[in-house]
């Protein structure tokens, strides 16, 4: 989309960053921006070793499932979603009413987000973004806890976007797993067939990610599965004792006080 568009959120000037994770150029190229663009795969996550991980593309492009709308029912105010991909989850919130942005370093997920009716940036997590340290729900869903390829950056970097006592809705791993490699998106089963540079990625199951949250302040409020799907709920760490506990539903946004985000306008770079 034309960077001339204006969008309802503001860009803040450039806070000082952690120590980030290189980003993943091949998320903004082909293969992926192709399936995204036809709507279906096959679409792999393929590590050195030739081990392959089928992205589920189909489901990503399609909308928001049982299993997405029980996750949508459990945020809380205004929700930043963690490379959005092609947008089903910030469509679904924006036709509720609620206050999201969606963030992915691919144009194509941004341009479909956008086609959906949701708002989006063309943006890697680790640079600067909206609303820093108010926003009240973060997502990283379908695998995006392995953004950047190490979890306590990510983790790190979550807690600086929401805002105190702020809930973090991740999707893991059904296993214990805790695992760093070197990953190719492809498009096929064969060494070559749409092969891109490779990039840092992670996969965490439940108690991997506990353990990785919390030494850095998180909390853990709910665990639960669902269709086969695994999810952890964790709070940022609260600047007040009096910050509100751990809830694992929706909190109507009218009952909860937030620091408006979605009035102030400015375009996207």
């Amino acid at each position: 989309m034309s960077g001339h568009r204006q969008d309802t959120i503001r860009r803040p000037a450039r806070p000082s960053d952690p120590a980030r994770p290189s980003d993943n150029p091949a998320w903004a190229c082909d293969p992926y921006a192709d399936a995204l663009r036809a709507g279906r795969g096959p679409l792999f996550l393929r590590r050195g070793d030739g081990w392959m991980l089928p992205l589920e593309v189909e489901r990503w492009c399609a909308r928001a499932d049982e299993v997405d709308l029980q996750v949508l029912e459990r945020c809380e105010g205004a929700v930043l979603d963690v490379g959005c991909g092609p947008g089903r989850l910030v469509a679904e919130l924006a036709a509720r009413g609620r206050p999201v942005l969606g963030v992915d370093v691919s144009r194509a997920a941004v341009a479909r987000t956008r086609r959906l009716g949701g708002q989006a940036l063309t943006r890697s997590v680790f640079e600067p973004l909206p609303g820093e340290g108010r926003w009240d729900t973060a997502l990283l869903l379908d695998g995006n806890l392995g953004i950047g390829g190490d979890p306590a950056a990510l983790l790190r970097r979550l807690s600086q976007l929401l805002c105190s006592g702020g809930l973090l809705i991740a999707e893991t791993v059904p296993m214990d797993v805790d695992e760093r490699a070197e990953v190719r998106l492809v498009s096929g089963a064969g060494p070559d067939v749409g092969a891109e540079a490779g990039f840092p990625w992670a996969r965490l199951g439940t108690p991997a990610l506990l353990r990785h949250a919390r030494p850095l302040g998180w909390r853990a409020a709910d665990q639960w599965t669902a269709g086969g799907r695994s999810f952890v709920a964790l709070r940022a760490r609260s600047t007040s004792s009096s910050a509100e506990p751990p809830n694992s539903r929706a909190v109507i946004s009218s009952q909860r006080p937030r620091k408006p985000l979605a009035d102030i306008p400015v375009a996207d770079a």
